[in-house]
């Protein structure tokens, strides 16, 4: 096995082991590392911005609203770092542990993150080094404008639970709507850029109602923003932050039916002479589509957990098919994931034809196999698995053929999954069908015609990380190499047609698991669902 193999089994085992998160209590917490050290060599920053490891200040608490700041020890700071004072002539420290924010962070959920991390498994430093390698893609002049999502609606005022658009999450790990980031390329040298958070300030009156929220302090103070403002302020910032910018870079959306967006007309505005606005897309997919190890640790905790809960089901008996999606979400949230990572497909007989099927609610019959495609996800990184078994926890002659023909595919095309084999996901997919036109050749199929595409009519593979098919645009002609996460899942689909044997009609057999490509190997992230013949039937027996 190659050194570099090694060293990125060994960071990927140092993660995973991290996450495995010792014993604690409230009065044993440590202060956390968010900030990193990092200079800024360019004459537009003073030098407070130097972004420092040390632990993000005490908050003092008063009964007045007005706030300073104070920097040494003797008056509430640590090691020097700022303590935020609300003025009163008496400040009693009131643990972070006791306030309240957008997001989990260390003090107020310990069981959740590590010291230094922003979210699960992913540090402030590695947050750092992201905006840092993006930035270093730029030319020189240049600025990303990237804007969060939005709460978004299931029917009057109830809604849904929020979710971070993915490249504002992967740049600032801030996960809270109506913020706006920025990122400035300010020089050459690595970390030469200055990141201004625009988001929500503190406001307990809508807090009450709305939930609590992190505020203009804690951009500063734990998500490391060099500037941070109120968001409500954001057309001023924003020019302030970009005054000088000549390349301008987003994918925020600028005009909706050839009219021009609220958001587009303050970026026309607040940089009149930017010489070029162009999309974001392609210079963070080149990032994200490669993944650090902690980042892989979360997909293999997630492909883990999520693992066990199906090959768990498949030890059960089922009527219907919301409970058995029930019993994969339940499963979920009480191993310690955060929940599903997409809606599941749980497809009785011949409703596993369809390929998105997720209306989940008919009966079960014995005789039939059932198709299930559901993951979960931890710290925002999803699973992608699929398997499939037959109800009564026997194969059928017919039922244990074709799946015996996509698995053997499957198993064929996962182990090639690895940098040394130098294939793109198309070419893993031109391989996998020719393996199923064999198979289903010796099976007795005539594959004259478009035969192939209504038995296989999907692509064998996509890629995965924060998104269940991360980072769209990027394409399948790209050589997989070490750090690539991908999908391997051949299906085969025999719906009611003369052309095909009668025995196999009304079959949908598809088989996935989620792979981190290694060098010489293959890393499976979902291993622990079992997909073996004997090992399925052997769990009701």
């Amino acid at each position: 096995m190659k050194s570099s193999r090694l060293s990125v089994i060994h960071q990927l085992k140092r993660c995973l082991d991290q996450q495995s998160h010792p014993s604690w209590s409230w009065s044993s917490l440590s202060p956390p590392s968010y900030r990193q050290i990092r200079s800024v060599s360019t004459s537009l920053l003073p030098a407070r911005r130097r972004i420092q490891t040390q632990s993000r200040p005490t908050l003092l608490k008063s009964s007045s609203r007005s706030t300073s700041t104070v920097g040494s020890s003797s008056n509430g700071g640590r090691n020097g770092v700022a303590c935020r004072v609300y003025s009163s002539t008496t400040a009693t420290p009131t643990p972070a542990s006791r306030l309240l924010f957008g997001q989990p962070v260390h003090e107020t959920h310990p069981h959740l993150l590590k010291p230094g991390e922003l979210t699960p498994g992913i540090t402030a430093q590695e947050y750092h080094e992201r905006r840092s390698a993006l930035c270093a893609r730029l030319p020189a002049g240049s600025a990303v404008v990237l804007r969060s999502a939005e709460v978004q609606y299931r029917s009057g005022a109830v809604f849904h639970a929020f979710r971070q658009e993915s490249n504002f999450l992967y740049l600032t790990g801030f996960s809270e709507p109506e913020s706006l980031a920025v990122l400035r390329r300010t020089g050459d040298a690595p970390g030469d850029y200055v990141f201004h958070l625009f988001c929500r300030p503190k406001d307990p009156r809508t807090e009450q109602w709305r939930g609590p929220w992190s505020g203009v302090d804690a951009a500063r103070d734990v998500w490391n923003a060099d500037e941070a403002g109120d968001v409500a302020r954001a057309p001023t910032l924003l020019a302030d932050a970009l005054k000088g910018v000549a390349n301008i870079f987003t994918d925020a959306e600028r005009t909706r039916d050839g009219a021009e967006t609220p958001f587009g007309r303050m970026l026309r505005l607040a940089a009149p002479r930017a010489s070029s606005i162009g999309p974001l897309k392609p210079h963070v997919n080149a990032l994200r589509a490669i993944k650090s190890p902690a980042e892989i640790a979360n997909m293999r905790r997630a492909g883990q957990q999520s693992g066990r809960a199906l090959t768990a089901a498949m030890r059960r008996s089922w009527s219907f098919e919301k409970d058995l999606a029930a019993f994969l979400e339940y499963t979920y949230q009480t191993s310690g994931l955060d929940g599903q990572a997409y809606i599941p497909v749980v497809a009785g007989g011949s409703r596993g034809l369809l390929i998105h099927y997720v209306l989940n609610n008919a009966p079960l019959a014995p005789d039939e196999l059932v198709l299930v495609d559901a993951g979960g996800e931890y710290g925002t990184y999803i699973t992608d698995i699929t398997r499939t078994w037959p109800l009564s926890g026997k194969f059928s002659p017919a039922q244990r053929d074709l799946y015996g023909a996509v698995l053997k595919a499957q198993r064929s095309s996962v182990s090639l999954c690895r940098a040394s084999a130098n294939l793109t996901l198309d070419q893993l997919h031109a391989i996998t069908e020719r393996g199923l036109r064999q198979e289903l050749t010796q099976l007795g199929f005539d594959l004259a015609g478009n035969a192939m595409d209504v038995l296989f009519p999907h692509h064998v593979g996509h890629y995965i990380g924060l998104d269940v098919h991360d980072v769209p645009g990027y394409p399948r002609n790209v050589p997989l190499t070490e750090g690539h996460c991908v999908t391997i899942e051949p299906g085969v689909y025999v719906p009611d047609d003369e052309r095909f044997p009668r025995h196999f009609r009304g079959m949908g057999v598809r088989i996935e698991d989620s792979i981190a490509v290694g060098d010489d190997n293959p890393l499976i992230l979902t291993t622990e669902a079992v997909k073996e013949i004997e090992d399925i039937e052997a769990l009701r027996s």
